[in-house]
Order: structure tokens, then C-alpha cells, then sequence
């Protein structure tokens, strides 16, 4: 068997990733041309490289098909329910921050809190006689996330793309959506609620606790964790 690491496919998280291996003395490179998803690992034997989505990513290590991958915290978390049963942290990559928030209209002055949001969705709900619609791709977060802040009278509406419009084209009164500055929110004149973000995440290597290796596998391992020092 040989290790598999995954790693995002495109963009700048695939840019910043190669270069924190490389900073370790490990060079990741796709093999072929842009639109080939396979690449090459030098620096370290009997390790191949997987060039997936960031999204796909939490998946394939829950399944086993890769031993460690790079993606954000956010998409584990989201994705994987149980997550700590499947797969294990390795080492925060120090990029690819961004904060899972709740924001609402920034007209909505009375709003700051979520106890506040949950004072306005029952108002909301006795009023048009409809839960108040919350537009996001994470369900799984936002929910229990609600959950244990005591808020019920809401709905989630899903959206995996262009979520701080929702609100302007009135089909969801509050987000929660990951951000890194703000600024797309209040371009979209949405405010943060002040409670804190629900997630906090960063681009992070995890290790698969599912994926099978033998004794040849797991010294490869040990090299492989001791040569990025973590």
C-alpha cells in the first residue's frame, strides 16, 4: 500500500498548502495538466498525492480512501457528523481563516444578540405565521449551534452560493455563512451578531482514523509526521 494525502485541487488553498510542505522539505506537485487530478510527492517515500475539493475531501479520509488530508475545520465539522470517531486533527496550517457567523440586517437595531435573534423569531412567527428563514450550507453547525442557545422558531433555508444575498432578494431574513473580513457582509449591509463566531476554522491536516495500514504503512507514517514536526 502506499499513504495517500489529499489535497485541494485549485486556488490559493492549493497554493498555500504545497507551500507548507515545501517549507518541510516535502514537494507536492501535480502530475499532467490543470485539469488532471492526480499528483506527485517528493522529499519522502511511499506517500502519493490526491488532488480532490476541499468539500470532498472530509469524506474520503471518513472513508479510508486517503490517510491524511488538508482541508478547513469548518468542512469537517459540517460534514462529519461524529467527526472526532473518524478522523483526528494533525496540525493547523496557519491560513484559510475564516469565522462560521449568524448576521442579520444591519436595519435591524434592536438585533445584536442572539437572545435578541430568538426574541425576533417568535415575534416573527406570531406575526406572518412562518418561522423566520435562515439561509446557509451548514446545517449540521447552525442548528445545533441554535440548539443549544435556546432558539426554536426559525427554519433553515439551504444555500451554496451567494448567501448574504438571500437576504436583499427576500428569501431568508438572517445567514450564517463563513467570512474572513466582513466585508462581502456589509457590502450586502448585513451585521455580525455580537456573540461570537459559532465556528471558528483554518486550513488544517487531519489524519484518517478509519483508513487501513500495515506494518510497512505506519513506518512511513512516523516518518511522514516526523518530517513536518507536528
Amino acid at each position: 500500500m502506499t499513504i495517500r494525502l489529499g489535497v485541494p485541487s485549485k486556488g490559493r488553498l492549493m497554493e498555500k498548502t504545497c507551500d507548507w510542505f515545501a517549507g518541510r522539505g516535502v514537494t507536492l506537485s501535480r502530475s499532467g495538466s490543470d485539469r488532471e487530478y492526480a499528483g506527485a510527492v517528493e522529499g519522502i517515500g511511499g506517500v502519493s498525492l490526491v488532488l480532490l475539493s476541499a468539500g470532498e475531501i472530509p469524506r474520503e479520509l471518513a472513508t479510508g480512501r486517503i490517510h491524511f488530508g488538508v482541508t478547513g475545520t469548518d468542512l469537517v465539522h459540517e460534514k462529519l457528523p461524529r467527526w472526532e470517531q473518524q478522523v483526528e486533527p494533525v496540525a493547523e496550517l496557519g491560513f484559510g481563516f475564516a469565522d462560521l457567523v449568524l448576521a442579520v440586517p444591519r436595519a435591524w437595531i434592536d438585533v445584536e444578540t442572539v437572545d435578541d435573534l430568538d426574541a425576533v423569531a417568535a415575534a416573527f412567527r406570531q406575526t406572518h405565521g412562518m418561522r423566520l428563514r435562515i439561509a446557509t450550507k451548514y446545517h449540521r453547525l447552525v442548528r445545533e449551534y441554535l440548539r443549544q442557545s435556546g432558539v426554536a422558531d426559525y427554519a433553515l433555508v439551504d444555500s451554496q452560493g451567494a448567501t448574504e444575498g438571500t437576504v436583499a432578494n427576500e428569501t431568508a431574513e438572517a445567514i450564517a455563512d463563513i467570512t474572513s473580513s466582513g466585508e462581502t457582509l456589509r457590502a450586502n449591509h448585513l451585521k455580525v451578531l455580537s456573540d461570537g463566531p459559532v465556528l471558528r476554522s483554518q486550513a488544517t491536516l487531519w489524519r484518517s482514523r478509519t483508513a487501513q495500514t500495515d506494518d510497512d504503512d505506519r513506518a512511513v507514517v512516523a516518518e511522514f509526521l516526523d518530517r513536518l514536526a507536528v
